[in-house]
């Protein structure tokens, strides 16, 4: 039995998890929060829809899985998502400029 879809929050424009702010046809994934546990298309949706302040996945935290394919459901580790172009299950591509904005999903590697 497959476990079911998360719920994805915020000012999601479709089945995918397009918002409002990213809506290419690149834009298909979501990210679980760290402070919440709760997914959202992008950080300006959590910025406008949650009650709290967005924080960072700890580097030791990468083999968590908190991404999600909005194509196909399949739930991706942080790390293999840092990694990928597209979804390791459906082959849907993933737009490369999401990941400029990791920062603010992912605390980097400690020097």
């Amino acid at each position: 039995m497959t476990a079911p879809r998360p719920r994805v929050r915020g000012p999601v424009v479709d089945d995918q998890t397009r918002c409002i702010h990213y809506s290419t046809p690149l834009d298909i994934i979501a990210i679980e929060f760290a402070c919440c546990r709760e997914f959202y298309p992008c950080h300006l949706c959590h910025d406008e829809t949650a009650d709290h302040p967005a924080k960072q996945w700890p580097f030791a935290d990468r083999d968590r899985t908190a991404v999600l394919c909005g194509v196909c459901g399949h739930l991706l580790t942080i790390s293999v998502y840092l990694l990928a172009d597209s979804c390791p299950a459906c082959a849907s591509l993933f737009n490369p400029g999401c990941k400029l904005h990791s920062q603010y999903y992912f605390r980097p590697e400690p020097r």
